[in-house]
């Protein structure tokens, strides 16, 4: 097992996390130098708060404990391809490596209906790689929009 499939696992953990919360599951984990220095779910719905997003939960845990908003060199793991809030706040926390599960066809500026990550337009770019147990995160999602739909 490659070591982007391994911590995709822990988004997974961290996205049934939030299924379990009765949040949207979508997962995050920061990887710095082989140890998970944040992560988190979706807490939207209970927070009631538009920014609580898995990605952005998990970005203030990393900066929170290394003690800086910058994380140089760090990988940011996510059960879905991030909207264009959390490419802003990946962009500004100088993420080196964003490895997503799943493409959002609706939101996802990661190359799905935007590639905020890649603009030649800022200071900064993000390495993509997409569709890591996307199969699996994507099920998650489907079963659970499914069972709200009933």
């Amino acid at each position: 097992m490659d070591k982007d499939t391994s911590y995709m696992q822990l988004a997974l953990e961290q996205a049934r996390l939030a299924e379990q919360a009765d949040e949207v599951p979508v997962g995050a984990v920061v990887e710095l130098n082989g140890e998970i220095i944040g992560s988190g779910f979706n807490l939207n719905r209970s927070s009631n708060d538009p920014s609580a997003h898995a990605e952005i939960i998990a970005l203030r845990a990393a900066a929170q404990s290394i003690g800086n908003y910058r994380l140089n060199g760090a990988n940011l793991y996510v059960t879905l391809e991030p909207c264009v809030m959390c490419a802003g706040a990946i962009l500004h926390a100088r993420i080196k490596r964003l490895i997503y599960a799943a493409p959002d066809e609706r939101w996802g500026a990661a190359g799905s209906v935007a590639n905020v990550l890649q603009s030649p337009l800022l200071n900064h770019r993000c390495e993509i790689r997409s569709g890591v147990l996307e199969p699996q995160a994507a099920r998650l999602l489907s079963e659970f929009f499914s069972a709200k739909r009933e």
